[in-house]
């Protein structure tokens, strides 16, 4: 029927290695060993601290960002994979309805062409059988 190299498949991979949660992982660990040896005062580690949260903050939102991007893309083309399958099977759908419709009306005029000939096969045998009898009695007379 098909051929397997005409419908690409449409493979969705999850990226496990290097997520969100190991930035911020890493990013926390920093920042407490930071504070464990820096010699600041009380006021100057939090003011670190708070310059250290924006960018981490801004580096999430951004990596949150490219995430839903990449989801967006990826599902656009899985969107267009599967609006292709239901065009294509909305096109063999199409061509069986017009083939089985071909195909009945070629039987239906096949059939019309048997009777017919059926019909006339009868009516010669009823011909010949009556020209038949009509000899037999005329030789009898």
């Amino acid at each position: 029927m098909r051929d397997s190299d005409e419908a690409p498949y449409i493979v969705i991979e999850r990226d496990s290695g290097g997520g969100l949660g190991s930035f911020v992982l890493g990013a926390l660990v920093g920042a407490g060993l930071a504070l464990l040896f820096a010699p600041k005062s009380g006021a100057e580690t939090q003011e670190d601290l708070k310059v250290q949260a924006r960018k981490l903050r801004t580096a999430a939102e951004e990596r949150v960002r490219e995430a839903q991007r990449t989801l967006e893309e990826r599902l656009e083309v899985v969107r267009d994979g599967v609006h292709d399958r239901v065009d294509d099977v909305k096109g063999a759908v199409s061509a069986g309805r017009t083939a089985a419709s071909e195909a009945r009306s070629d039987l239906e005029r096949k059939l019309q062409r048997s009777k017919a000939a059926y019909r006339a096969g009868v009516q010669a045998a009823r011909e010949t059988i009556a020209a038949d009898s009509g000899e037999d009695e005329g030789s009898a007379d």
